[in-house]
Order: C-alpha cells, then sequence, then structure tokens
C-alpha cells in the first residue's frame, strides 16, 4: 500500500469575548508542536479593537516546498471526490496555483466574513491543524483494508451538554409514563 502522506486534519474555530491573551496559547501550541504532536497547517488569527480596527496575522509551519506539495494533494482529493480522475487532474493543477499564492489553507474570503461576524473588542482564531501523533495508526488501518468513513471530536462540554439534554429527556419520559397511571387510579 502507499505510505500516508499526512496524518488527520482538524479544522478549528475558536471566538474570544473578551480577548485577555498573555501568550499561553501560543506556548501550548509550540509545546505540541515541538514535541511532534500536531503540525500547523494555517493559523489565522483576528482582533476587532472598540473602534472597529483589525488585527490579524497568519502562520503555518509548512515550508515552501511543503505549502505546494499540501496544496496540490488537497486539490487533488476534492478534485477526485468531485469529478473522478479529470477532477483530480484540475484540483492539483487549481491546488498547485493556489499554493503559490500562499492560499493554501484559509482563503481571502474566509478573512473577510470573519472579520464582519466579530463585533469590537473580540477575537477569532481559525487553525488547520494535522495529528502527526496519528500518522502511524492511520496507516495501520490503511494496511488492515481499513477506510475512515466519518470522524468527529467529542469535547467535554459537548458531552456535558449531551447529559443534560438526556437528563431532561428522561424526566420527560418518567412523567409520561407516570400520568396515564395516575389518572387510572382515579
Amino acid at each position: 500500500m502507499d505510505e500516508v502522506l499526512y496524518g488527520p486534519m482538524q479544522l478549528l474555530v475558536i471566538v474570544f469575548d473578551n480577548p485577555n491573551f498573555h501568550g499561553q496559547i501560543r506556548r501550548e501550541l509550540d509545546s505540541v508542536m515541538n514535541k511532534g504532536m500536531v503540525r500547523l497547517i494555517d493559523l489565522l488569527f483576528i482582533w476587532k479593537d472598540e473602534a472597529g480596527n483589525i488585527k490579524s496575522l497568519e502562520t503555518t509551519q509548512l515550508d515552501e516546498e511543503e505549502k505546494m506539495r499540501f496544496g496540490a494533494v488537497v486539490g487533488g482529493l476534492i478534485g477526485y471526490g468531485a469529478g473522478g480522475e479529470e477532477g483530480a487532474r484540475g484540483g492539483t493543477e487549481a491546488g498547485l496555483l493556489a499554493a503559490a499564492q500562499e492560499n493554501y489553507g484559509i482563503t481571502e474570503e474566509d478573512i473577510l466574513e470573519i472579520t464582519e461576524a466579530i463585533p469590537e473588542g473580540t477575537a477569532a482564531a481559525i487553525l488547520i491543524i494535522e495529528h502527526l501523533w496519528a500518522k502511524n495508526l492511520k496507516q495501520a488501518i490503511r494496511d488492515a483494508g481499513g477506510v475512515m468513513v466519518s470522524q468527529g471530536m467529542l469535547t467535554p462540554e459537548l458531552l456535558i451538554a449531551v447529559g443534560e439534554e438526556l437528563t431532561e429527556a428522561v424526566k420527560f419520559a418518567e412523567k409520561k409514563k407516570k400520568g396515564p397511571q395516575a389518572a387510572a387510579a382515579f
């Protein structure tokens, strides 16, 4: 089988209602990158002050060759999914062109949409990270004939929300169950 070129990619969108930065996010991101756990494909950070002035920062860990390769691979995969082999050729060309214009992750349109969407005095960040730690697992799955068909991230906050909804559903079901029995007793 072909060697896995990339680990799973993840898109993170984060909003900061009351930005209070002291470098803690950068230090933690540097830590996981230095340990080889993740690679930063693209990061866009936007801050809009109270007057509506915008400051932004964009960075990546990809070198120029990797940007071109990444753009070509992603463009080819998207093109293949949309239009088979012919689509893959067009997608590869489009991906190379986008990478050459340093548009290998987050587009100008993305930036404009974000800056318009966030209120004054807030900030937003969009990260595309590659999970390097999962690359060998991905290879083992592929070697065993497995194909990833779905994935997702479960956060503790999501599990808490699901738990709260489940509790309400159980309470409702219990009330509904007791309702007819109570009426029958009269």
